[in-house]
């Protein structure tokens, strides 16, 4: 066996900092043989410099580079430069599998046109508790058939055009108190429970069909604890639930690629060193280890000494060297040229498929053009890391630009509103939503006449009130609204989540 098919660094994901590919940097990738690179908002310029980026990555680290960045849709895109996608609960409230299809292969040709050949993207959670305070609209549905059928349409979109995705978090994120960016969630449903809903999805789009529809090429796992099928360890580091679920029971041989160590959940507890040795020997062929070159090379060492002290075989790197290989071969880096007719083209896809999921709960009208509003608006929201900068209050004030009469009440924080200060004077209220987090207690005494929910949909269960769900804001999503408001079209979707 040679010894570049056991080199632990082909067996890591790495990220950088800055939107370019500095010297210590270039030397590292080449030093260890990474040929793996993960993407976040941190490193993206203008779609030139990304370009550019991409391809100084693509020769430092070979023809068997795999360059992935976070591009679902919704909250959750890196390019924000290219056409914005739907996020998935949009087309969820659609229903349309052939949009999903087209929307997913849309995606996919804006991210080869700058260099990236691995999405993480599809997620294939269900979401099916309104308190997850990481999920929410990044879901399909509520519905395991609804995500298998969903999710497994923008996939096959994405395979089309050459890109690779990856369905995540494996076993199922969707049922969490937790961020496991923030600490540890655990799940305690038995193996029967699993079965019959969060499994679900993974297991149908893990296994080809006798049709020929081709399995997910690559899964992320979750850093989650379910303590009734393996006690011990979070699904990530768990050789129950990878090694035995995924691989032994469901035949699954694509690439497995864990989800960030770096994040609380895994590095509070096992650190880098251990989780890195638990990951590859539970079934995972590819670990992400973000952080500093310093933090890199703590997974890096960790491997290299698990090999010489035996705990780690030649033999499971070499396999999972070979699971990597076959990825980066089928989905090559190739900055396809990205025509000025297709990028219109799909941007308008984009915008149909936005106006598609906007849903109307409780008998949502709005509001006649001449009537005197009040808009109650939070004017910035920051990223929280995951998800980009919520919308501006300046984005909510535009929606109403063709309203005659509207007072724009502008808060720090809308969670703190007091209902009973505003004035009684007869102005149609509407409550903007720009935020992610759930409201508190204290939204049930608002009593808005129209509620405008641009992010998490499950804030239309905190306030009792006609209600407008977007499933998201970006400019798609935004001119939906705009549309509906103005009365030139209409919200013809349906939430694929229970929202009372």
């Amino acid at each position: 066996m040679s010894n570049e098919a056991i080199h632990p660094g082909r067996l890591v994901m790495v990220d950088i900092q800055g939107k370019q590919l500095d010297a210590a940097t270039a030397d590292f990738l080449r030093e260890h043989r990474i040929r793996a690179v993960c993407l976040f908002r941190k490193n993206l310029g203008t779609e030139e410099e990304v370009r550019r980026l991409t391809r100084e990555l693509r020769e430092v680290m070979g023809p068997d580079a795999l360059i992935g960045l976070d591009q679902e849709g919704g909250s959750v895109v890196r390019a924000t430069f290219l056409p914005q996608p739907p996020s998935a609960m949009a087309l969820g409230a659609s229903g349309d599998a052939a949009l999903a299809r087209e929307v997913g292969a849309a995606v996919a040709r804006g991210l080869r046109g700058i260099g990236i050949n691995w999405n993480f993207a599809p997620v294939a959670d269900i979401n099916n508790n309104p308190a997850n305070p990481v999920i929410a609209e990044r879901s399909f549905s509520e519905s395991a058939d609804e995500v298998t059928r969903l999710a497994g349409a923008w996939m096959r979109g994405s395979l089309d055009e050459g890109v690779a995705c990856c369905i995540k978090h494996f076993p199922g994120h969707g049922d969490t108190h937790v961020d496991s960016h923030l600490d540890l969630p655990t799940v305690e449903k038995s193996r029967a429970e699993l079965d019959a809903l969060e499994l679900r999805p993974f297991k149908a789009l893990c296994t080809p069909d006798a049709t020929g529809r081709v399995a997910a090429p690559s899964v992320m796992t979750a850093h989650i604890v379910y303590p009734l099928i393996d006690p011990d360890h979070p699904a990530t580091l768990s050789a129950r639930i990878l090694g035995g679920i995924l691989r032994e029971e469901w035949g699954y041989d694509g690439v497995v690629i864990t989800d960030a160590l770096m994040m609380k959940a895994i590095a509070d507890r096992y650190g880098y060193a251990r989780a890195a040795e638990l990951a590859i020997n539970a079934g995972a062929d590819l670990i992400l280890a973000q952080g500093s070159l310093a933090e890199q090379a703590q997974s890096l060492r960790a491997l290299h000494d698990a090999l010489a002290r035996g705990v780690l075989s030649e033999a499971r790197v070499a396999q999972a060297a070979a699971r990597i290989d076959a990825l980066a071969r089928a989905y090559p880096v190739d900055h396809a040229d990205y025509a000025a007719a297709q990028r219109a083209a799909d941007d308008a896809l984009m915008r149909r498929a936005w106006a598609a999921g906007l849903t109307a709960l409780r008998g949502a009208q709005a509001p006649a053009l001449d009537a005197p509003l009040r808009v109650l608006v939070q004017d910035e929201v920051p990223t929280d890391g995951v998800s980009e900068a919520g919308p501006t209050g300046a984005q909510v004030r535009a929606l109403f630009a063709a309203h005659r009469d509207v007072e724009v009440v502008a808060l720090a924080d809308i969670s703190a509103l007091d209902w009973m200060q505003l004035p009684r004077d007869g102005r149609f209220t509407v409550l903007a939503s720009t935020h992610r987090a759930r409201y508190g207690a204290e939204a049930a005494g608002w009593r808005p006449d129209l509620h405008l929910v641009l992010w998490n949909p499950f804030q239309a269960l905190d306030v009792s009130a006609p209600t407008l769900v977007s499933w998201g804001y970006a400019d798609g999503a935004l001119a939906a609204i705009e549309a509906w408001l103005q009365g030139r079209s209409a919200a013809a979707g349906h939430a694929p989540v229970a929202l009372g």
